[in-house]
């Protein structure tokens, strides 16, 4: 057998840390949860808050890549990283007691500058920039068609999974920083590139999301009663009551299309089965204030008979693009989840009778391309009252001039991806209008990437978190672990609402105990830790590989290493990371001291450097 030898340089250990390499912001989750494990609520909130402006929402709401990428998976289950988040936040972020004290510690302001910057969006990614912007001395102005700040984090996401004040607490935090906002105002029919330019504004970031639901070409469509998932989220998120009658069927596989149905039975049990005169209204007309929002219930119109709610997906369990635990949560509050079935028709005369169906032979082509094929033949007609389509949004361009110079393709705004500038010289877009519909960090990653683009563009500077040797490997103590045989403690189950009491509750998700917290966070296998040999001491005893549990250590001939050139016989300690548990065994065992633990700094600590946590 010949081994690689690998270059060893800074992007080698970014990789070595994936939580943190998958994190579009860059976040060092391995820190903070290892800080949760040590009782430090209060560092560990720091590090989660420095690369993110919205940690208490991320802490709820994020879809979690750290925990896709997360090393500890692949020994058992990943650590439960969004739930801890959760935990530092609401010991330490603008929920807890600091209020918003910390939430700004974590952010280093630059001397202020002239030049304003317009933002066209306040979703996470216009918010985002227009954070760091602020704290890169500029000042922005926010502009946005609806009543009220948050885009989609408003707008889409329901109350059982966001507590609205917490997201306002976040955004009151921006704006607290000298970010100014101007609500009610729409690119295209208040505004246009062109009058910001001639406003003055130095540089414009466009971040407008992707509003307009996406359509099925299929009879019926036009029915009284056939509702746009993105319309539906935004009048049940503004309180606005939307005749669903007692029985809905929900089209699509999707988060959306969860959240659609989780909705829709909170709808049903609010008794919103009358129309308001206003009736449903489009995200085109915008979003009026209203004094309620969706009550938070979920199997209320399960126990009441047939009112029902089912999804209609093309996908079985394994492809649907939902995530596991909303699709999870969805049957345990009672939702019915019909696969490998795709909509031929809408049933009714004026109004919505019921939907029928084809059975799906696939789903995707040969080469993994989404390509559904249907079983003719295989007509199913079910009964409903209300058919959401939740296939999927795109952004609406209707307000681009091409003397704009913004190039399109494929429904959304041209830019470079990694400066994220337009073809129009000044003007960068960034999330779901540059991208299509994606997570919510993606759109935060987006935004704090424009920041940095528009302040090269305008200065000539890099920002303070590009600067040149700001990562560096740092020594660490001898790692102690707070709970013995943390590699075999099993993923401790972030508690819930039972599904019988989700009625008039704020939020489903509990959070943690502390207990709960403390052990979960001690399952991290401390990723950003590296084992450091410094050859002269070593004396090649094999006392570290005769100890590592993973047998992870090896000695081996230098001339099975490729890339390396031997002119003597000789050997190599070759360390296998990805089944390194940071347990310190060979860094205690080795009697010349020529191992030691390194933490690795990455440039993901924001705005200012955290001393790396690795035990005490």
């Amino acid at each position: 057998m010949r081994l690689e030898a690998e270059p060893v340089g800074s992007d080698w250990f970014d990789d070595n840390v994936p939580c943190t390499r998958a994190c579009p912001v860059l976040t060092n989750a391995g820190r903070y949860v290892s800080a949760i494990a040590d009782g430090d609520d209060e560092l560990a909130y720091l590090i989660a808050r420095m690369p993110n402006p919205f940690p208490s929402i991320c802490g709820r709401v994020c879809a979690a890549p750290c925990e896709a990428a997360c090393r500890r998976g692949s020994f058992d289950r990943p650590v439960a990283i969004r739930a801890l988040k959760r935990w530092a936040c609401e010991h330490a972020g603008v929920e807890s007691a600091h209020a918003e004290r910390l939430w700004r510690q974590a952010v280093e302001t630059m001397p202020r500058r002239d030049e304003r910057v317009a933002i066209v969006g306040a979703g996470p990614a216009g918010l985002a920039c227009a954070h760091d912007l602020a704290a890169f001395g500029y000042r922005p102005v926010v502009f946005d068609a609806a009543d009220r700040p948050g885009g989609m984090m408003v707008l889409g996401i329901p109350p059982y999974r966001l507590r609205r004040d917490i997201l306002q607490a976040e955004i009151r935090a921006i704006l607290g920083l000298g970010v100014e906002l101007r609500t009610g105002i729409r690119l295209g029919r208040d505004i246009s590139l062109a009058a910001l330019r001639d406003e003055g504004f130095a540089a414009v970031f466009v971040a407008v999301g992707a509003m307009r639901s996406r359509d099925l070409a299929i009879p019926g469509i036009e029915l009284d009663g056939v509702l746009r998932a993105v319309d539906f989220l935004i009048n049940a998120n503004s309180g606005y009551r939307v005749d669903l009658g007692d029985d809905v069927i929900v089209i699509g596989g999707g988060n959306v299309a969860l959240d659609v149905a989780r909705t829709a039975l909170r709808e049903i049990a609010a008794g919103g089965t009358q129309p308001t005169a206003e009736g449903v209204r489009s995200p085109a007309d915008g979003v009026e204030a209203a004094a309620t929002v969706t009550l938070d219930v979920a199997r209320v119109a399960m126990r009441m008979g047939a009112r029902r709610v089912r999804v209609v997906a093309l996908e079985n369990r394994q492809e649907m693009p939902a995530h596991e635990f909303e699709i999870e949560e969805a049957e345990v509050e009672g939702i019915e989840i019909l696969h490998r079935r795709g909509p031929k028709a809408v049933l009714g005369s004026t109004r919505v009778e019921g939907l029928e169906t084809l059975d799906v032979s696939s789903v995707f082509d040969p080469d993994g391309r989404f390509n559904p094929r249907f079983v003719e033949g295989t007509e199913k007609r079910l009964a409903c009252d209300s058919v959401i389509l939740a296939i999927g949004q795109t952004p609406d361009l209707s307000w681009l001039d091409p003397a704009d110079g913004v190039q399109v393709t494929r429904g959304t705004i041209f830019v470079d991806r990694d400066s994220l500038a337009t073809t129009a010289t000044g003007v960068f877009a960034g999330g779901d209008v540059a991208f299509g519909p994606r997570n919510l960090i993606d759109a935060i990653g987006d935004g704090r990437r424009a920041a940095a683009s528009i302040h090269r563009f305008l200065s000539g500077e890099e920002p303070p978190t590009a600067r040149p040797g700001f990562r560096r490997m740092l020594p660490v103590t001898v790692v102690s672990r707070p709970v013995l045989g943390y590699d075999s403690v099993p993923r401790v189950e972030v508690p819930s609402v039972p599904s019988g009491r989700r009625i008039g509750v704020p939020e489903i998700e509990l959070g943690y105990t502390e207990e709960q917290a403390r052990l979960e966070a001690a399952r991290c296998l401390k990723c950003f830790l590296n084992i450091e040999l410094e050859a002269g001491l070593c004396i090649l005893c094999g006392g570290c590989v005769d100890i590592c549990p993973e047998k992870c250590i090896r000695i081996v001939p230098v001339e099975h290493i490729d890339g390396i050139a031997a002119t003597l016989p000789s050997s190599a300690l070759v360390i296998q990371e990805d089944y390194c548990i940071r347990c310190g065994l060979c860094v205690e065992r080795c009697p010349t001291h020529a191992l030691s633990f390194g933490g690795w700094s990455e440039a993901s600590t924001g705005l200012r450097e955290i001393e790396p946590v690795g035990g005490r």
